[in-house]
């Protein structure tokens, strides 16, 4: 009997598991929409996700690389309100400013935090 309530809570777990990962491939996939969308983020035009040096479009912002050694917390304050760090930023305050929700920087945190 005990064998049985192992087994089923191992599968509850992995089945946990298996749906938190589901969803953070959905968070992952509606951050990177944001990231290149003209109408939402638009953080492709000023900043180059792959870390290749290019001219133009992408070259503005720095380059974002290795985000993810980054905390998730300072990514999102980034997001939301750059001037907190950095007062002559030429980011917009994608939160405070109500141009990103809550939910939709989490979105884009996910994303960056996918980017070698």
């Amino acid at each position: 009997m005990k064998l049985i309530k192992n087994l089923f809570l191992v599968a509850a777990i992995s089945g946990l598991a298996m749906t938190g990962s589901y969803a953070n491939d959905d968070l992952v996939k509606q951050g990177e929409k944001i990231f290149t969308t003209k109408n939402l983020g638009n953080c492709i035009a000023c900043h180059d996700a792959n870390g290749k040096n290019i001219d133009g479009p992408g070259s503005m912002g720095p380059k974002l690389t290795a985000l993810q050694y980054w905390p998730e917390e300072e990514l999102y304050k980034k997001i939301y309100n750059p001037y907190t760090t950095n007062p002559i930023s030429q980011m917009p305050a994608f939160g405070k400013s109500g141009w990103l929700s809550d939910g939709e920087i989490k979105a884009v945190v996910a994303y960056l935090k996918t980017i070698q």
